[in-house]
């Protein structure tokens, strides 16, 4: 069919402004499915991923936000020295808005050595000795930077905490991107509060072959009849047991990304059909020529691919451009989903726009295959 493709495109660009509105509406159509799937794909690596079963977080018992949360630090050096546990790092969090925000600030305070040793950041801007010199100095992820646009040296501040931008960083995980570290001891005196000594959660890195579910029982039992009781699940839990509400709402607009694609068939099935109706003669003009009724299924066929696959393209190519170039994020009581593109979901879109395309023509291209001759040349 690769040779009609000439008469193929003549024949949609004879009905161009019905062939535009349908390549348009499918495009708008595949965009949204992209945009669906990419804050599937961020909540499926926020909480799937192996580092999140791999740690634990020590919480305070029956907590609602970070803030409510407060630990005494020196539950750290009392985990730390329990079977299995690698290592035992004190976490102070401080987030702008604990409900569902696009514009979430979250801030994570720990101590230098500890936050360079298990966060994998990779710094574009800026310097880990400009950051361990200065108090009140912060390292941003990028997302954040380009959404406030932030560079190194900027002072920038949320509620009563101001700090100075010492470095930018891009990490493994997206969804760090869209986190503030400082200091540990910095963030316990802002606010105008005093608290030193007081933790938000402690993140405890096990060992290889550690039983995790084992080791966090063990830790609220030590914990249960202490000045606070806590609560330890695996990383992994912990961020899906905070942003369950948002999940079951992400698991909701799955069925968006279903309806977009649905809308698209009925897109390019309709126009598939006005235009095998519009061509009937012609149709029964090439039957006269030689053409057998398989080879108009497949001019059919291949009008509706074109048709489906030129919308969904752009469609998958503006997603993926929007996603890249926006940062966008959503956080939830200090937790953030980033929405990344990701050549999984082009690749989805990619499949969904040529499948949809192949079944919208079939029933219009079975109709158009099935003409007669003189019957289409008479009603012509």
């Amino acid at each position: 069919m690769l040779t009609f493709l000439p008469y193929t495109f003549k024949s949609l660009w004879r009905h161009r402004t019905r062939s535009l509105l349908t390549i348009s509406g499918a495009g708008v159509a595949l965009l949204v499915f992209c945009f669906v799937g990419s804050v599937q794909h961020g909540l499926f690596a926020l909480t799937e991923n192996q580092e999140a079963g791999r740690s634990l977080i020590v919480f305070q018992e029956n907590r609602f936000c970070p803030q409510s949360s407060k630990l005494p630090q020196d539950y750290a050096s009392t985990i730390a020295k329990q079977s299995g546990v690698a290592d035992a790092m004190p976490i102070m969090v401080f987030t702008n808005n604990c409900r569902a925000s696009l514009d979430a600030i979250v801030f994570q305070g720990m101590a230098t050595d500890l936050l360079k040793k298990w966060r994998k950041l990779d710094l574009q801007s800026g310097s880990w000795d400009g950051f361990a010199r200065q108090d009140d100095a912060a390292l941003v992820g990028k997302a954040v930077a380009a959404r406030r646009r932030l560079k190194v040296g900027d002072k920038f501040t949320i509620g009563d905490i101001t700090v100075v931008v010492a470095g930018i960083f891009a990490a493994d995980n997206a969804a760090d991107e869209g986190l503030i570290y400082t200091h540990l001891d910095f963030l316990q005196r802002a606010r105008g509060l005093s608290d030193v000594g007081m933790v938000t959660q402690i993140e405890v890195h096990l060992n290889e072959g550690a039983n995790a579910d084992a080791v966090a029982k063990v830790i609220d039992e030590e914990f249960h009849a202490g000045p606070v009781a806590t609560t330890t699940r695996t990383k992994g839990m912990f961020q899906a047991d905070t942003l369950s509400d948002l999940a079951e709402l992400i698991g909701f607009i799955h069925y968006l990304g279903f309806a977009c694609v649905g809308l698209v068939l009925s897109l390019v099935a309709t126009t598939t059909v006005m235009s095998v109706q519009d061509r009937i003669k012609e149709h029964a003009v090439l039957q006269t020529l030689g053409f057998r009724p398989r080879r108009i299924f497949g001019l059919v066929i291949t009008e509706s691919v074109v048709l489906s696959v030129l919308g969904g393209g752009l469609g998958v190519i503006g997603g993926m451009l929007f996603l890249a170039w926006s940062d966008m994020s959503v956080a939830a009581e200090g937790v953030t989903i980033a929405f990344r593109p990701s050549w999984d979901i082009a690749l989805q879109g990619a499949v969904a726009s040529l499948g949809v395309g192949l079944l919208a023509g079939l029933a219009p291209g079975w109709q158009a295959a099935q003409t007669k001759i003189v019957t289409a040349l008479r009603h012509a």
